[in-house]
């Protein structure tokens, strides 16, 4: 192994770090540069992603070795959580995709790669960019996205900051494969405009997945400033219960412009939660448990609990009603939790098995009620049902938690850990 001479950042998205005995630290999320409005910008460390999901600042001064497919590290690392500072770039959340001029006068490019170079003195400087030449939008060309070229830093302007609105195709590359949570933190650690750049290059169905990640004043934040065609979509896509909580959040005017431009269907269930106070089980509820008739086979029921897009928490128990399937629904007949579904043969129908006894919940019950009868029978969801006994949704244990634990609670997740200056 050796210390690299050159690296292209871009490829180091998601190697693995390890310390000098072969244990894995983290994986590399990203590289802090200076960015300084004379010389070549100097890379200072990498921010590494380390178990937990916790953010952390690496210095370059404690890199040992660069080289294909790992970092090596000299094992000192500091557990403080990174907050990144005045002067301080990510590469990849804030510099690829940035607009440049070349100095030649051949136009604009966009920077979708650039390399650090290590200097005799030991520091690490961006010394070339990886650039795609803007071409006019003149006519027909068979290279319509522009050519590649490799250029010196200081062949551009422009890459100290920018005014003009920023794309966040190589970010969202490098992320592609991240849970929704975890793209919820890299959206915190960047600036309030990057941020919504990043949210607003997201497809609805993955904005709507971080959305439900953040805090409600980033949430607000993010949907505030798109376009209302584009906020009602992202609503659309969310859970009804996290669309509620979000609207419930927005001045009343906006919540109900929004409502208004929302799919009619998706609209009717928020709109139906909006109505109970969010201390109660109604405020709490999601309207779109698992449900099914008492004839189901135990494998089509176990088919609906793999769908992808299912919190875990519901996946944990099939609701069995009598028509209509969808809330309000016919008479609540009982519950198949998940591990006697495992038990049971694929073609024995799902109302041979119902767990009839289960605790419900009524629309008014105090949340106090609802986190005692999850915590009292060990369970991950209870059914809400009206006074005719109709399935009216279900409340999870992931959503009494969110309730319950301080708004601020994602950003002391870390405070157990070890905090000691930046290294």
């Amino acid at each position: 192994m050796s210390v690299a001479t050159r690296v292209f950042v871009a490829r180091l998205a998601g190697t693995q770090v390890f310390d000098p005995i072969g244990d894995e630290v983290g994986r590399v999320r990203d590289v802090l540069v200076l960015v300084r409005a004379k010389g070549a910008p100097r890379a200072v460390g990498l921010v590494v992603e380390v178990p937990g999901r916790r953010r952390v600042f690496l210095p370059l001064t404690r890199v040992t070795s660069i080289d294909t497919g790992q970092v090596i590290s000299t094992g000192l690392v500091n557990m403080r959580r990174f907050e990144q500072r005045a002067m301080e770039s990510l590469v990849l959340g804030e510099l690829l995709d940035r607009t440049v001029t070349l100095t030649d006068g051949s136009g604009e490019a966009t920077v979708e790669d650039l390399s650090i170079s290590r200097q005799r003195n030991g520091d690490w400087l961006v010394d070339q960019l990886f650039v795609r030449r803007r071409r006019p939008s003149k006519g027909l060309s068979l290279r319509r996205r522009g050519e590649t070229l490799v250029v010196a830093v200081d062949a551009v302007t422009g890459l100290a900051g920018s005014t003009q609105e920023q794309a966040a195709t190589k970010l969202l590359e490098a992320y592609e494969d991240m849970r929704p949570a975890d793209l919820a933190d890299v959206l915190r650690e960047l600036g309030e405009v990057r941020r919504l750049e990043v949210a607003s290059a997201l497809d609805d169905e993955r904005l709507a997945d971080v959305l439900e990640e953040l805090p409600e004043d980033d949430q607000v934040g993010i949907l505030s400033r798109l376009e209302s065609d584009r906020a009602a979509d992202v609503l659309d896509a969310m859970q009804p219960d996290d669309a509620a909580d979000l609207l419930n959040e927005l001045p009343q005017e906006q919540a109900a412009r929004l409502l208004e431009l929302m799919e009619p269907e998706e609209a009717k269930d928020v709109r139906r939660l909006l109505v109970y106070d969010e201390d109660t089980a109604g405020g709490l509820m999601t309207t779109e448990p698992v449900i099914l008739g008492p004839e189901t086979t135990i494998a089509t029921a176990l088919a609906q609990i793999r769908r992808q897009d299912l919190p875990p928490a519901l996946a944990s128990m099939v609701f069995v009603v009598r028509p209509p399937l969808e809330t309000p629904t016919g008479r609540l007949l009982g519950v198949v939790h998940f591990q006697r579904l495992l038990r049971e043969p694929p073609h024995a129908s799902i109302g041979s098995i119902l767990d009839t006894d289960l605790e419900w919940l009524t629309p008014d019950a105090p949340v106090g009620r609802v986190t005692r009868l999850l915590a009292a029978y060990d369970l991950l969801a209870l059914p809400v049902i009206d006074t005719e006994k109709r399935l009216l949704g279900a409340v999870s244990v992931d959503d009494v938690l969110d309730h319950i634990l301080p708004d601020d609670w994602r950003e002391h997740i870390d405070e157990d850990l070890e905090e000691v200056p930046r290294g």
